[in-house]
């Protein structure tokens, strides 16, 4: 696994934590890095991309429900729910990186840590959101 995957798995596992059990964000954050051993260019990656989901979230949910208007957001699985808005975060808010490279990138970590239907489901949403992106 490239380092910049790693970052948003570790990014993603913090989201998950936060939003399944309600941890303190700079705890959990701290400790799956520290774990990781990921070097601090990758790690500050990693807390961009969780403060930026966080702080966005109320907007990035918003194009949830737009994208996957048959799923209430508190009903897409945590896994899903949270690739989405690391993804949409990086597609819509972020731009540091290719709408491509964001996709790709989550549909992994969708075929890494959710359902057989993950990745389906994540790349549906992406393309749709994707097509408001401005680049």
């Amino acid at each position: 696994m490239g380092v910049r995957r790693k970052a948003r798995a570790i990014a993603l596992q913090a989201l998950y934590e936060v939003d399944a059990v309600g941890h303190e964000v700079e705890g959990v954050l701290a400790r799956l890095l520290e774990e990781s051993g990921l070097s601090g260019e990758n790690a500050a990656f990693a807390r961009g991309l969780v403060s930026g989901a966080l702080q966005n979230k109320r907007k990035i949910d918003q194009h949830i429900k737009k994208f996957a208007p048959a799923w209430p957001v508190a009903q897409i699985p945590i896994v899903d729910r949270n690739i989405l808005r690391l993804a949409i975060f990086e597609i819509l808010l972020d731009n540091s990186v290719p709408v491509k490279v964001a996709i790709n990138e989550a549909v992994e970590l969708a075929k890494m840590f959710g359902s057989d239907s993950s990745p389906r489901f994540v790349n549906g949403v992406l393309g749709s959101v994707s097509a408001i992106a401005r680049r």
